[in-house]
């Protein structure tokens, strides 16, 4: 009896962290703001204390419900009123420009020099003669603009236009074709059987992910090893 509660438990806080996740929207690590970070952290933990309490499971529930609204309501608040953006999220802080190191602003963002100087290696830069401005954003992301003759030469400096770049179709996954996707490129599967025969390969079953690129018109094939 009491396994079927833990699988009752354990359903039940899976199904409650996978609707909540989904209402509060989808953010990648680096752009979590501090809030965000300690709510992801302690709803994780409700779930996980959901999954194994079998007397009164009803009270990380709704701890996990009012974790998830409160969050969805801050993103909602910084959403409807850009204003209350700074209050909740934090603003960016200018660490370094036109060659100062501002220390009031490193200490208001908990830095020393070290940690300081490792972030802008981390971001490409040994040389601080080379930066021209160095911001600490609200979710703790450095964002570093060189100085204009230490920046990569881009094609407008020597005034060329390239042609635009296009995103490849995957037509072949995990050895198996990807109908839909050939259909959307205006091929069939007796263009893609020639395609591999010219390639040297027999069956699709023998590629392990297959690539085509429209502006070169070409089949990028990975065998399977």
């Amino acid at each position: 009896m009491e396994i079927i509660k833990v699988i009752f438990t354990s359903f039940a806080s899976v199904i409650a962290l996978f609707v909540i996740t989904k209402l509060m929207g989808h953010k990648q690590v680096a752009q979590l703001d501090f809030f965000d970070y300690i709510s992801g952290i302690t709803i994780g933990s409700i779930a996980a204390e959901l999954a194994t309490e079998l007397e009164s499971p009803q009270k990380p529930l709704i701890a996990l419900m009012i974790y998830g609204a409160v969050s969805m309501l801050l993103n909602l608040l910084t959403s409807k009123f850009p204003k209350t953006r700074k209050y909740i999220n934090g603003t960016p802080t200018i660490l370094m420009n036109e060659g100062k190191i501002y220390r009031k602003n490193l200490k208001k963002a908990k830095l020393d020099l070290s940690e300081f100087l490792l972030l802008c290696r981390e971001r490409g830069y040994f040389d601080l003669d080379e930066v021209q401005t160095v911001i600490l954003e609200h979710n703790g992301k450095l964002s570093v603009l060189p100085k204009a003759e230490c920046r990569p030469m881009m094609p407008a400096d020597m005034q060329i236009t390239p042609k635009a770049a296009h995103i490849g179709t995957e037509i072949i996954m995990d050895g198996r074709v990807m109908g839909e996707n050939l259909m959307r490129i205006g091929r069939n599967e007796k263009w893609l059987e020639r395609q591999l025969r010219l390639q040297g390969h027999k069956r699709a079953e023998q590629i392990l992910l297959g690539i085509y690129h429209a502006q070169e018109d070409k089949l990028l094939l990975f065998p399977l090893v």
